[in-house]
């Protein structure tokens, strides 16, 4: 027992000894404040929550078995407030041939939802909900988006409620095809149930729509794919005064130009309407119809909003020399991927 003590004190004065060559620790407000950065998107996320919706919706559908009766089948997606009095951007497939729509807020309030209009071909449905007080999100420039920008995809992934995912956008896949094709590629998860929900930037700007992934498994692998903003706003536009979108077909591709504005000619369909009107590649449309082009997207959103038949006027600098030619849109040929 006593050699069980003496050890114990030899420890402890051993110890002693090594304390003492710690130095003491400073007094709290002697120590120099470490400078903190936390590297946090809740600003954008504060900012564009409230203008993200989740819709819910019925469908009627036929029993398995012969027979058997039709039953409800609920359905659950993602929109977006881009408008104050109440006009709300998905995706047609989110609502193609539901019923029974209702709209639920951020805050949880819910209001029963009317189609205003639906766009198949771009996947755009336009919705209208009579509530006050709403908060339409910002829109960034797609001219200012560009590959390895940070983007967060908000939306109701699962019903499981307003969840924010964080990737970059990992490709913008402009053909000059069919709008459709004109997506923007992200590895934000993005979920059943995020159809419809917004894309944004670090600013909290509305980059694109949420519309569709490719996956092995059914799940987000990293491969989302969002319809650009500037095709949003023209495809909403015209929904919501014609309540449908006429695809007409100019028949030709166009870049930016290499100096200045307007929408540089790549390739021009043989046989097809700018042919017809003597369209040349390398030919930069600056005018179309009313529409001043400051950028190729200017005359796709032309071509969506024209009808079948038009007769217009398209104003272009053809090596250096102002010319003016007249077009006459044409009805969009089956399987054709040309605007």
């Amino acid at each position: 027992m006593k050699r069980s003590v003496r050890v114990f004190v030899a420890l402890a004065a051993g110890l002693g000894a090594f304390a003492s060559l710690i130095p003491p620790s400073p007094a709290a407000a002697d120590v120099d404040p470490v400078p903190l950065t936390i590297l946090s998107y809740r600003t954008a996320v504060a900012r564009a929550a409230p203008s993200v919706v989740t819709v819910h919706s019925g469908r009627t559908v036929s029993g398995r078995l012969p027979f058997t009766p039709r039953v409800l089948v609920k359905g659950i997606a993602s929109g977006v407030i881009v408008e104050r009095d109440g006009y709300i951007v998905t995706n047609h497939h989110a609502v193609q041939g539901t019923s029974d729509l209702v709209v639920a807020l951020a805050d949880g309030s819910a209001y029963p939802t009317r189609v205003v209009g639906e766009d198949p071909d771009s996947d755009i449905a336009l919705l209208k909900i009579d509530a006050e007080g709403l908060r339409p999100i910002a829109v960034a420039d797609i001219n200012d988006v560009a590959v390895g920008d940070v983007v967060l995809a908000m939306g109701n992934p699962l019903g499981i409620g307003h969840t924010v995912t964080q990737g970059i956008i990992s490709a913008i896949v402009r053909k000059g095809a069919t709008p459709i094709e004109n997506f923007i590629q992200t590895d934000a998860a993005i979920n059943p149930g995020n159809s419809g929900g917004a894309l944004i930037d670090t600013a909290g700007r509305l980059v694109g729509i949420n519309a569709l992934i490719l996956s092995h498994s059914g799940g987000s692998e990293g491969i989302g794919f969002a319809i650009p903003v500037d095709l949003v706003q023209t495809v909403v536009a015209i929904l919501k005064t014609k309540g449908r979108v006429s695809r007409a077909w100019l028949g030709l591709w166009t870049g930016p130009p290499r100096q200045g504005q307007g929408a540089r000619v790549v390739a021009v369909e043989r046989e097809g309407p700018a042919d017809r009107a003597g369209i040349e590649p390398g030919d930069v449309i600056v005018r179309f119809g009313e529409r001043q082009v400051q950028r190729p997207q200017d005359v796709t959103s032309v071509v969506i909003g024209g009808e079948p038949g038009e007769q217009m006027a398209i104003d272009l600098v053809r090596n250096g020399n102002p010319a003016t030619v007249e077009v006459q849109l044409a009805p969009l040929p089956t399987q054709q991927a040309t605007p």
